[in-house]
């Protein structure tokens, strides 16, 4: 089996095993949400879940992508058995987590206390969600995740979610058992990132100690020296994570303002129901960005455009079917899922699917662009595809209701992958061709590690 096809067969295999636990996670998901649903009334059930996205959208907003730095600066140091300078970008990358936590934790307080009613909980709830805003700084960690993609551990990762829900399935059990009130089902959801938080934290540091790269670590020590560009790239990362989240909240809201909140849950069931067709495929990201900053740091660039090829290519099978069961099974299959009176929203699902399968198509552009250190680039495509999308979005939506929305959606997808592809293919060139001595030195590099 040559380099390249042992590398994309890994891709397959870890995204393969992260789509196991993903699996596992949302049934016992929906186990927890049945136990809590019948334990609370409509309205607490809804408290609750307004709490948990309040901390939840907060998280990911303020989150550096630490695990992105511990791939991009830590793989070149890792191969090389440069444990100082390893150990440094795992210290920058805690010191990454930690201050992100803080800042949502801040805002998170804050936020709860002072805005609850425009938040949609009253005062007297309010002390509960600043409690539960606590949880970010737990949510705001991926360090550990970084280590253990970098070290091909993806069997534990694919455990990460199904642990939190565990936790949070036994928590509910015993308040639904109990009869227990609100408190005790927020308690019991809190504890869910905590033990994923727990989970992951001890293997990653196992699997350091028994590589040897605990020996000798400080917390306290250099941060971005000697890691040129570090700061730039943490950056850029945090700062494109952010606007994504930003994006998928924004449509909906908008819907729901101008539409009607009818119309913003149909939108936003389709949505869900696209998202989790589109799952198994956007499940191959985060097994391909470890193996692409592995190949970056061997030189081989050659090996990461075939990788990147191959995967384009799988995007594009994966995209086709998704559009061919919309188009022909889109209404009977949200008529079995959420139920005859959700139908409706299959007409605006096409169009949701459909800038799925683009954004599939296009899957390996923006991780070639971050490994290639160039986030800061996909980062502007994002904002430039941003603002021409909130631009067009009102005036879409107002005169053509939720196919406007659609349009908008498929517009934005088509842009973005257009111009990650053209940003990709200037970076590219401005790089410059690897000779054949460099790419088959990466080539052996990886044939002697072989299929772990």
């Amino acid at each position: 089996m040559s380099a390249e096809r042992s590398v994309f067969a890994r891709v397959l295999a870890n995204a393969g095993t992260l789509l196991g636990g993903r699996t596992v996670n949302a049934i016992i998901g929906l186990a927890y949400i049945a136990l809590t649903a019948r334990g609370l009334d409509p309205v607490r059930m809804g408290l609750l879940y307004l709490i948990t996205t309040f901390a939840q959208f907060l998280g990911e907003v303020v989150k550096f992508q630490s695990w992105q730095t511990v791939l991009q600066y830590g793989a070149e140091p890792l191969l090389k058995q440069d444990r100082r300078t390893f150990q440094q970008v795992v210290r920058l990358s805690l010191f990454l987590d930690l201050s992100s936590g803080l800042v949502g934790v801040t805002f998170g307080v804050i936020g709860a206390l002072a805005f609850g009613s425009l938040l949609g909980w009253s005062k007297d709830m309010a002390p509960a969600a600043a409690l539960y805003a606590l949880t970010i700084v737990v949510m705001t960690s991926a360090t550990s995740v970084g280590l253990l993609r970098l070290f091909d551990r993806f069997r534990y990762l694919a455990g990460e979610q199904a642990v939190s829900s565990m936790v949070r399935l036994i928590g509910s059990a015993i308040a639904f058992w109990q009869q227990a009130p609100f408190w005790a089902y927020l308690l019991a959801w809190a504890a869910g990132p905590l033990a994923a938080f727990l989970y992951v934290g001890v293997i990653a540091w196992r699997e350091l100690a028994q590589r040897g790269l605990t020996d000798g670590f400080r917390l306290v020590g250099p941060l971005g020296k000697d890691l040129p560009g570090v700061w730039k790239f943490a950056w850029a990362t945090n700062f494109s994570s952010s606007l994504d989240v930003a994006f998928t909240h924004v449509i909906t809201l908008s819907v729901g303002a101008l539409l009607g909140p009818a119309q913003a849950g149909l939108w936003r069931i389709g949505r869900q129901v696209a998202d989790g067709l589109a799952k198994p495929a956007r499940l191959v990201i985060p097994a391909l960005y470890p193996e692409l900053a592995k190949l970056r740091a061997l030189g081989g660039d050659a090996a990461m455009r075939k990788l990147a090829r191959q995967v384009a290519l799988l995007g594009g099978a994966v995209a086709g079917l998704l559009l061919l069961i919309t188009w022909l099974f889109g209404k009977p299959l949200l008529g079995l899922i959420m139920g005859q009176a959700y139908v409706g929203a299959a007409d605006v699902m096409t169009w949701q699917v459909t800038a799925a399968a683009i954004g599939i198509l296009a899957l390996p552009l923006e991780p070639m662009l971050v490994s290639m250190r160039a986030a800061h680039l996909a980062l502007r495509v994002r904002l430039v595809v941003s603002a021409i999308f909130l631009l067009a979005l009102f005036p879409l939506v107002s005169s053509l209701g939720m196919n406007g929305a659609g349009a908008a959606l498929v517009g934005a997808a088509t842009a973005m992958a257009i111009g990650m592809f053209l940003t990709l293919r200037v970076r590219l060139a401005s790089s410059g061709q690897p000779d054949e001595n460099e790419a088959s030195c990466a080539e052996d590099a990886n044939d002697a590690k072989g299929d772990r």
